[in-house]
């Protein structure tokens, strides 16, 4: 059975919105898109092949899978590292209004998302590898279906956009299982859910 694996690029706000490029996602009038390209280096580069080195296949939202497949299938290069596992490997995409996906190779999920969820995790050898799809990401997440969670944090600030967790959120803890931060100041954290947050209070000293 393969792990389901969310890999998400954000912001010190929060932001996951239109990482890529300025046309990628403008809901709500975003005008930010292509935060993370200024920030691009061989340390993040190695990270994000690491990646596809583990990956038996791909879940993703359905906004994330449209601007994957306006792109990827047009890199035909069999060396390309990134490109030859998107293309090649098993495809899922969660939507209830995609009725023909169009890219070869690609399974549209239903309504029933933990059910089919669960099954794709079941039928992967290797990482079930989700890219960004925030929507989807909290749901997988409300779920319980998540295994582990790479978080991209990168050092800037746009105080607009569509943010990761939102208000309304299920409360959960993380567990930290690694982490490293690149040449150019991008915090790279992985963690496995652990539940539910525990609380507590900070006791002040008696005075003598």
């Amino acid at each position: 059975m393969g792990k389901l694996v969310l890999t998400t690029f954000v912001t010190l706000d929060g932001v996951y919105q239109g990482p890529g490029g300025p046309k990628e996602d403008t809901r709500d009038g975003f005008a930010h898109g292509g935060w993370t390209v200024p920030y691009d280096d061989e340390d993040s580069g190695r990270f994000i092949l690491g990646l596809y080195d583990r990956v038996g296949a791909f879940l993703l939202g359905r906004r994330t899978y449209d601007i994957f497949a306006g792109y990827w299938p047009k890199v035909t290069d069999p060396a390309d590292p990134v490109a030859s596992k998107l293309n090649n490997l098993p495809r899922y995409v969660a939507s209830t209004t995609l009725t023909d996906p169009g890219w070869t190779g690609t399974t549209v999920l239903g309504a029933d998302l933990a059910k089919e969820v669960t099954a794709a995790k079941e039928r992967t050898d290797g990482e079930l590898l989700t890219h960004g799809s925030g929507v989807l990401a909290r749901s997988l997440l409300a779920l319980g279906l998540v295994d582990t969670v790479h978080l991209l944090t990168y050092p800037v600030v746009l105080g607009a956009g569509r943010r990761l967790f939102e208000a309304g959120s299920v409360p959960t803890a993380f567990r930290h299982t690694g982490g490293r931060v690149t040449a150019k100041g991008v915090s790279i954290q992985s963690y496995e859910p652990a539940g539910r947050p525990e609380y507590g209070t900070y006791e002040l000293p008696e005075n003598d």
